[in-house]
């Protein structure tokens, strides 16, 4: 194993010689199987564009409509009314652990920037986390230390689509999934499981029950190199991509020994909903604002993720309000606190189990609506038999307008959350919106699908990318005066508006814009 990032002197207690001989034979065992199925994803893709459409597959319909449950879910993940995400700095694993959720799910994924230093600063900071001994000072002298009850902690490793260009093995880079769930579970099963907890995990970006399977198998081996029972592992899968969400049963299926619930993750999933079917013009969507989850598409697959996992014993987790507190603006906070309630009152009202917030501000609001409507600890035996969603529902395309002001809205986020990525946070306040990739990708797929298909704005101009570089100039100039002109001097813009456009105007779309983010960030940290 070759490591390629610059080792800082505490990086050695991670990236220990045992670790990483672990890390290797993950590699070894099972970076073929990801790169078939990586393969396997490009060739569903051509045939998505050339017209075909996703269907419930005839070939599993026998695990569909079998009678079989999941395994048991532990003491601490039967209650998960309110879970908190965030990255894994230090600052914000002490604030979300004693946030008042029931679960904080620190995230190497989408809520990261996937610096080398993110990256092992990060395992640090959770292992000193779950010994109960980190702190912070910040830089005006406050001190963060953790509770004595601290919500329960699970970690979201990095897709399969990922690599790990700092750590090599047998000369290619290791996949980003296994580097990240392969240092954190072998380093920290033993003190999580004398604690009375386990090694918890948010599974990403599946696209079908292969994928699960190939982590099933995954889960297998680690647990049984370390010593541990199968089982030990628990984990919650995010349908968060169109196509997953025609083989939830067959995901929980392929994991029953491992996985506790299913998650909606609304925000990737718009985004895949764009990214599959980018070839048809039958299937753009509105301005992103006006895409909200009363829409046939949205709330179909979300009463169908509650029917599926309660029918198996498993949890069904509603998904991200990523509205923040707005301190300066009274008004503005409460149109945005009515949006928060509005969205949780929908989720435990169709028989959620829990759901996610962004910001800690948020638990007490969300909190107080699930306590109402579920008194229990979660509401599983709702088998909401009533829910009957098809293949239609799941693709029934919204209707709605095209307008300059989501192009501008759309376009202004993409910049300022590829800038702020590239500068090493994942994770960004945005017009009080708590931003990270997968919102910003919605916002720069819609921009690539309008013009791509010649949207009218507002009914009127054609989007072309003559126009698109004309509004963005105008937007660039909006935030230099909105950051001021020593922080824009300063920062990574021209490098962000140089990427934007790119991902915009070629040709071929990118499947995600960290792909290519992610060689300009490696350039970036690499020292002179």
């Amino acid at each position: 194993m070759e490591i390629r990032g610059v080792m800082k002197p505490e990086f050695n207690e991670v990236l220990t010689p045992a670790a990483q001989a672990f890390l290797a034979e993950l590699h070894r065992r099972f970076n073929h199987r990801r790169l078939e199925l990586l393969a396997r994803r490009e060739s569903v893709q051509e045939r998505l564009d050339e017209g075909e459409l996703p269907e419930f597959l005839p070939e599993t319909r026998q695990v569909r409509e079998g009678n079989w449950r999941v395994g048991p879910v532990p003491h601490d993940l039967q209650d998960r009314r309110v879970e908190i995400t965030g990255p894994v700095d230090r600052k914000m694993i002490i604030n979300a652990l004693n946030s008042g959720a029931n679960v904080f799910m620190a995230d190497f994924e989408d809520a990261n920037s996937p610096t080398w230093a993110n990256l092992l600063e990060g395992q640090l900071n959770l292992r000193d986390a779950i010994e109960g001994r980190i702190e912070y000072q910040a830089p005006d002298g406050k001190q963060y230390r953790l509770n004595q009850r601290v919500a329960t902690l699970l970690t979201r490793p990095r897709g399969w689509h990922l690599e790990e260009q700092h750590a090599w093995v047998d000369g290619v880079p290791m996949s980003a999934s296994l580097f990240d769930f392969g240092l954190y579970f072998f380093h920290n099963v033993e003190r999580l499981r004398a604690r009375g907890t386990g090694p918890y995990f948010y599974l990403p970006k599946l696209e079908n029950h292969l994928e699960a399977r190939l982590w099933n198998d995954v889960f297998e081996f680690a647990q049984a190199d370390r010593g541990v029972p199968v089982g030990t592992i628990k984990v919650t899968v995010l349908i968060e991509t169109i196509l997953a969400s025609f083989e939830m049963d067959e995901i929980l299926y392929e994991l029953r020994d491992h996985i506790v619930g299913l998650n909606c993750g609304r925000w990737d999933y718009i985004f895949s909903f764009i990214k599959k079917f980018r070839q048809r013009p039958d299937f753009v969507l509105p301005d992103r604002g006006t895409v909200t989850m009363d829409r046939r598409f949205l709330r179909s697959y979300t009463q169908l993720v509650v029917k599926t996992c309660h029918r198996r014993g498993a949890h069904a987790m509603g998904g991200m309000a990523a509205q923040i507190p707005i301190k300066n603006d009274p008004e503005a906070n409460r149109l945005a606190m009515e949006k928060v309630v509005a969205d949780k009152q929908r989720e435990v009202g169709d028989g959620h189990d829990g759901t996610w917030v962004a910001h800690p501000g948020l638990v007490q609001v969300a909190r107080e609506i699930f306590d109402a409507g579920m008194p229990g600890p979660n509401q599983v035996t709702r088998l909401r038999e009533d829910v009957s969603v098809t293949a239609a529902d799941l693709l029934a395309v919204p209707e709605g307008s095209i307008t300059e002001q989501a192009l501008r809205h759309n376009i202004t986020v993409g910049l300022l959350y590829l800038e702020a990525w590239l500068t090493g946070l994942g994770c960004v306040p945005i017009f009080n919106l708590m931003e990270d990739a997968a919102t910003a990708e919605i916002s720069r797929s819609q921009v690539w699908q309008w013009i791509r298909h010649g949207a009218r704005l507002d009914g009127k101009r054609v989007l072309t990318i003559e126009l698109f570089r004309e509004i963005a100039a105008q937007e660039l100039e909006r935030i230099r005066t909105l950051v001021g002109p020593e922080r824009f001097a300063g920062g990574k813009f021209g490098l962000a508006v140089k990427l934007y456009d790119q991902l915009i105007t070629d040709e071929e779309f990118a499947e995600f814009l960290t792909l290519r983010a992610y060689d300009e960030l490696l350039t970036l940290e690499t020292p002179p």
